[in-house]
This record gives structure tokens, sequence and C-alpha cells, in this order.
């Protein structure tokens, strides 16, 4: 039975986001506030990530920012992924963890890469990015 108000529980493939996913999980207020401060501009780019690996990461000595601040990294970063590598897309796993599928089908958890990041400062996004956009 298809009730339209009620929406759909996946999206086809294919189909445009008609649900705002994109645009939620794009926000990352936390990282884009810190990124600001610093001079950044996060405009969903590859090149935007260099800029990020170059902060200077003051957030280690706050407990409560670090989780915060690795979860806005990994979901940057898969907004970068999601617009600009062909076929890409988000895809909400059944434990609500959002991960980026590529179009081979392989599934890349952006946001525990985003939560090394910001508590080691290694992989860098970039390197990351380049990684999954060579796949």
């Amino acid at each position: 039975m298809n009730i339209p108000f009620l929406g759909r529980r996946r999206p086809r493939p294919g189909v445009p986001d008609a649900t705002g996913i994109d645009e939620l999980l794009a926000e990352c207020e936390l990282l884009r506030s810190q990124a600001g401060r610093a001079g950044i501009q996060l405009d969903d780019t590859a090149a935007s990530l260099e800029g990020l690996d170059q902060l200077l990461p003051r957030w280690r000595d706050d407990e409560e920012t670090l989780p915060w601040l690795g979860n806005d990294a990994g979901l940057y970063l898969g907004t970068v992924i999601v617009r600009t590598v062909p076929g890409a897309q988000w895809r909400i796993w059944p434990d609500g963890q959002p991960v980026v599928r590529l179009e081979s089908g392989r599934e890349f958890d952006v946001v525990a890469a985003g939560h090394e990041w910001a508590a080691n400062g290694v992989p860098e996004l970039s390197q990351l990015y380049a990684e999954v956009a060579e796949a």
C-alpha cells in the first residue's frame, strides 16, 4: 500500500532525495563554525577538505566537543563525496548510521572516519576523499 503522506521506507536508486536527507546531513554546524572562525570556507568541494586538514586541532582537549566535531567532519566528508563523486549517495543503516554508498556498491562509514580524523588527525579528510573518489 502506498500512502503518500507517510513517504517511502527506502529511497529508490537513481531517484533524487525528496526527503531532504542530503541537506540535513550537510548542515554540520559545529564544523562550519570552527572552520569559519579559522577563515576556511566549506563550499562542499574536495579543496575545502584540504583546508580542514590544516586546522589546528584545539578541540581535542574538549571532551564534549570532540565527538560532535567528529560527527560533523564525517558528515561533511560524506556530503562532499555525495555531491562530487558520480553515483555516490547516502544510505542509512538499520542502526541509524549514515554511510555513503558508491556506485560500485561499496559502502563507506564516513562518520567513523570523521571521528578518527577529529581524535587523531589521520587519516586526513582529503586523503580519504581521494581514496573514495578513485574507487
